[in-house]
């Protein structure tokens, strides 16, 4: 059977997808190797989220004729989809975010026929492709995808064009999927989506609905949600948070900006004053939780002022860490069209900035649980260190081989950042 490299840009969203496509494809027969290894077949599920996401993406689909030229190349995923007026030459099969599900049948058919094969659709999807795994080789972490799409048209993003509506899979497919990864010894879960705290709107049931049956879940030891609005994190799912210890203690809640003129500016759907509400009613719940965090700095019209208002914001809501984005513009956004363009270097320098103090935050948000005993997921050993993360997702180093997936009680003893030093 042809030997195939499978290759996974962006999100956890794609992750799963492609993790799918393989596991179909090994079941088939098909010889799962590398991506930097000469393959027959080559898949790139791309990214579009910035401009460097689509500088790569198309990098990585040279890469990969260049390493085989007779090879067959699928394309799939949000940088073909938002090029979908004008299908990328080349590559043999062509689809958008629309029959991913498809792939392992799509690439039979072009090994009969051997023509080229474009499935791309007019408009935003809203059908939710099925997918089921109950493996991940070589990973801890099991990622279930719940929903797909989004509908808040923040004007930076270009995602709801290429993601399409919002909707979620079955509640009971849900349950299904877990109950089998837990069955399988997964110990930890992480739920995915494009705007994962949307799941239900489209079939009438809520986020705190679903979460309720999946902590009831036998053998499941923790459960992370891979991101969350302020915005969705009302009395159902906050009351789930403080009485059930099977979710994490450990939330990530995008803010984008810390000054309330960007805020209205990109689209964001509350000001500070909503955001650090709700953190003080997270942190009354779980005090010591980690609230981590993202930020796109340069936006049009951010000011050095601005920015330090942003820095201000930050420090004053004392995330554990910051994730820091340059603004990127994207054909057909609203804020492609505002004034005031803030140039590269300026954008580097706010990145540079803001970076330094998530370092800070993180440390000193490490600091906090020194002489504290933590337990940790084993993640991996290496050169006689064991890794895992805490529910709080610190990432632990520790002395000595630990077995593998297992949870294990650890004293905090120092910080190395980007690490934490335990003890058994």
């Amino acid at each position: 059977m042809p030997s195939v490299g499978i290759l996974s840009l962006g999100c956890k969203v794609n992750t799963y997808e492609s993790e799918y496509i393989r596991n179909i494809l090994e079941k088939r027969g098909y010889e799962i190797k590398d991506f930097s290894d000469k393959c027959d077949i080559y898949i790139i599920n791309t990214c579009t989220v910035t401009n460097t996401s689509d500088t790569k993406s198309s990098k990585m689909l040279r890469r990969a004729r260049k390493e085989n030229p007779d090879a067959i190349i699928v394309a799939m995923g949000c940088f073909i989809e938002s090029n979908k007026d004008n299908p990328i030459p080349g590559i043999d099969i062509v689809i958008g975010n629309r029959d991913k599900d498809k792939v392992p049948d799509l690439i039979d058919e072009y090994l009969k026929n051997k023509e080229r094969i474009i499935r791309l659709y007019k408009g935003r999807t809203d059908i939710f492709e099925d997918m089921y795994i109950t493996n991940f080789p070589g990973r801890t972490r099991a990622f279930v995808k719940i929903q797909d799409g989004c509908d808040n048209f923040c004007s930076y993003c270009i995602i709801p064009f290429v993601r399409g509506k919002c909707r979620s899979k079955d509640k009971d497919k849900v349950i299904e999927e877990i109950t089998a990864l837990v069955n399988n010894g997964y110990k930890e879960v992480v739920l995915t989506g494009i705007h994962t705290g949307s799941y239900g709107r489209d079939l009438d049931i809520s986020f705190a609905d679903l979460l309720n049956e999946i902590i009831k879940i036998k053998g499941l030891k923790r459960l992370r949600i891979s991101s969350i609005e302020a915005t969705e994190l009302n009395e159902d799912v906050l009351n789930i948070l403080k009485n059930s210890n099977i979710i994490v203690d450990h939330l990530h809640i995008p803010l984008q900006a810390g000054s309330n003129e960007i805020l209205k500016s990109m689209n964001r759907k509350y000001d500070l004053k909503y955001f650090e509400d709700k953190i003080a009613e997270i942190r009354s719940i779980r005090p010591d939780i980690s609230i981590t965090t993202d930020i796109i700095v340069g936006f049009p019209g951010e000011t050095e002022e601005l920015f330090k208002e942003t820095l201000n914001t930050v420090k004053r809501i004392n995330f554990s860490k910051v994730h820091v984005f340059p603004y990127s513009e994207r054909k057909g956004t609203k804020s492609e069209r505002l004034p005031n363009k803030i140039p590269s270097n300026i954008k580097k320098d706010y990145v540079k900035r803001l970076i330094a103090l998530s370092k800070e935050l993180e440390i000193e948000y490490a600091s906090k649980f020194i002489g504290k005993e933590l337990e940790i997921l084993v993640e991996q050993t290496k050169d006689d260190f064991s890794y895992g993360h805490t529910s709080n997702y610190l990432n632990v180093k520790v002395k000595g081989k630990l077995p593998h997936n297992e949870l294990i009680k650890v004293k905090i003893t120092s910080v190395d950042y980007p690490n934490v030093i335990g003890e058994i």
